[in-house]
């Protein structure tokens, strides 16, 4: 398989100026209170806190959103325990690109100094972004990225992460073989992203790709789009898939007694790789770890920033990307190994890599 792992935390670029300008917390060269109560510092200086980071997630529809939460609220509470961090305010529930919008103002509204944020749109939250850098508040984009250069997106290549898997199904499959899309929300900045990557790997193979539906990152809807894919084409060689729909999918598969016919690209999560685990060699897949703990990464990033460190030009990729690699790819050849080291973790487990703090300050400066 061609390596697609080109997504690196040594990325190096300039940095933009947008982003420069919120790279200190109080960059007037003064301090000032927040309206979260906490005292900041003028550039490169320390501040002095305690300061609250408000959370914006709206999308709550699988386990990968869950995890990402508790992942954040594990990292603050260390923080809440040394007396540095406030408040850690959660607003998080199914919405729109317009409740989301307004998520954001309440975070802004209530005075917290981060915003850490899973944006539902890579464009379409700029204005309520830059009311967010109008009063010096820092933004981080998780798992998703956004344009909006005031704000530091944090989290890996998602059209890297889609390449891995997506070159290995075009390998499986070859020239002219039929596959199946099941993407996960159109619209999304991570599906618009994913998809992007991975149909460039179908079209350099020539890899057929008969149909694409949308299973909303959701087991049983992922499951219920792959049946009726079954039923509706008969000669299907493999199906790409994306987080979130894999263990529905292979369901579907096993069901129609079709897993050692067609491939699949899977998830390194719990409950798919119990499925994998549990089939004969003949079943063929892959995962590749796209991981929760972006947004604790995130929380770790800001609360450093807090204290007058800025992120280093070296740390940063097209000015306010900080991109984390990608974990080993996982694929039959080293799947036996990688299960029993996660097994029992529970189908809902998702693989997962955290920056600690000491690997979070080497960012910084």
């Amino acid at each position: 398989m061609r390596n697609k792992r080109h997504a690196s935390l040594g990325a190096v670029a300039a940095v933009a100026l947008a982003l420069a300008a919120c790279s200190s917390v109080g960059g007037g060269g003064s301090s000032t209170t927040t309206a979260a109560g906490g005292e900041t510092g003028g550039a490169g200086e320390p501040a002095a806190g305690p300061f609250t980071i408000g959370v914006s997630n709206g999308f709550v529809g699988s386990e990968y959103r869950t995890q990402m939460i508790d992942d954040i609220e594990e990292a603050a509470a260390e923080y809440q325990e040394e007396g540095t961090l406030n408040d850690l305010m959660l607003e998080n529930a199914d919405t729109d690109v317009n409740g989301q919008i307004q998520q954001v103002r309440n975070l802004i509204n209530a005075g917290v100094d981060a915003i850490i944020i899973n944006p539902n749109s890579g464009t379409a939250l700029d204005a309520v972004f830059q009311e967010a850098a109008d009063q010096d508040i820092l933004v981080f984009a998780i798992d998703q990225a956004v344009d909006t250069e005031s704000v530091i997106n944090v989290g890996i290549d998602q059209g890297a992460w889609a390449a891995e898997s997506a070159a290995w199904v075009a390998e499986q499959v070859g020239e002219g073989g039929n596959i199946v899309v099941v993407n996960g929300i159109s619209g999304h900045p991570a599906n618009e992203a994913r998809w992007a990557a991975a149909e460039a790997e179908f079209d350099e193979v020539g890899v057929n790709v008969l149909t694409i539906v949308d299973g909303g990152w959701d087991q049983t809807t992922g499951q219920q789009q792959m049946t009726t894919l079954l039923a509706t084409y008969p000669e299907i060689d493999g199906v790409w898939t994306q987080d979130g729909m894999g263990f529905g999918i292979l369901q579907a598969l096993i069901t129609a007694d079709k897993q050692n016919e067609i491939v699949m690209s899977g998830e390194a999560r719990g409950g798919f790789m119990r499925l994998w685990s549990e089939q004969d060699e003949e079943f063929q897949s892959v995962a590749v770890v796209n991981p929760p703990g972006t947004g604790a990464t995130a929380l770790h990033i800001a609360m450093a920033m807090f204290q007058g460190q800025s992120l280093k030009d070296s740390s940063l990729t097209d000015g306010h990307n900080v991109v984390l690699d990608l974990e080993p790819t996982i694929t039959n050849a080293n799947f036996a190994e990688v299960w029993e080291q996660y097994k029992d973790m529970g189908d809902n487990y998702v693989l997962d890599s955290i920056l600690t703090r000491d690997q979070a300050a080497e960012l910084l400066e």
